[in-house]
């Protein structure tokens, strides 16, 4: 059994690379590192994200924590204002969330996610 207490910490654990799908880029070439942390039976994740510069459409499902690590993006509610996050900046997406994320400058987060 895994310690019941776990920093945030990706030394050691394998880089796992992705990006949009390609019909949701809408400039740029994103690429995505991802270091999964914790992956919880009935979908609970936690970890650290990394992006690349680019915009993209998405689509939230699920409840989404972020605590910006490092880097500039922009992320844009349909309908809504631009809402510039950086270094230090937390937020919650909610399930329904449609619009865009724009990553300015290359982007780290770390993000818990329950579906």
């Amino acid at each position: 059994m895994p310690p019941l207490f776990a920093r945030l910490d990706v030394s050691g654990l394998a880089a796992e690379p992705g990006a949009p799908p390609a019909a949701r880029v809408l400039s740029g070439s994103p690429r995505f590192t991802t270091w999964s942390l914790e992956e919880r039976p009935g979908g609970l994740y936690a970890g650290v994200w990394e992006s690349t510069p680019g915009a993209w459409r998405v689509e939230y499902d699920e409840w989404e924590y972020c605590r910006i690590l490092s880097g500039v993006s922009v992320i844009t509610e349909d309908g809504g204002e631009p809402n510039r996050v950086a270094a230090g900046d937390s937020f919650i997406i909610r399930p329904g969330f449609r619009g865009v994320w724009e990553v300015v400058e290359t982007t780290r987060k770390e993000y818990v996610v329950r579906l």
